[in-house]
């Protein structure tokens, strides 16, 4: 429920900055609430990419412990939080394109952790020891 109003109101507050600026300030607040709106995406975009490259350099669903991970987890975490976290990409478990999507990431030991995400975020978790 909160992702779909997540969905609307981030939207609407830039929409509402933007028409704020221009009434108080005119062209030049609308300048530097875009400007600001262009650079709080961009900061996004080059964390997301950050995290993606180190993914990229690590097997996938590769963790290195998978109990600290399963310690670390909250509900509600984004995905590419998760996969921040464990600098690897998780092993896709769900048939692909289909929601809730699972994904499990493993260690040296064996054990693994299995996570739930429905629309990108962390539902359930379960840790499983060899």
């Amino acid at each position: 429920m909160f992702h779909k109003f997540q969905r609307i109101a981030i939207p609407l507050a830039a929409l509402a900055a933007l028409i704020l600026s221009y009434r108080h300030y005119g062209w030049p607040g609308v300048a530097l609430v875009g400007g600001g709106l262009v650079m709080w995406q961009l900061l996004h975009f080059t964390r997301m990419l950050q995290v993606l490259k180190r993914a990229a350099d690590r097997p996938i669903g590769h963790v290195a412990s998978a109990v600290m991970l399963h310690a670390k987890l909250r509900p509600g975490v984004p995905l590419l939080h998760v996969v921040a976290m464990t600098r690897a990409l998780g092993q896709l478990e769900s048939p692909k394109d289909t929601q809730p999507e699972r994904y499990r990431w493993t260690d040296a030991s064996g054990s693994s952790v299995l996570c739930v995400f429905m629309g990108g975020k962390l539902q359930s978790w379960e840790l499983t020891r060899p």
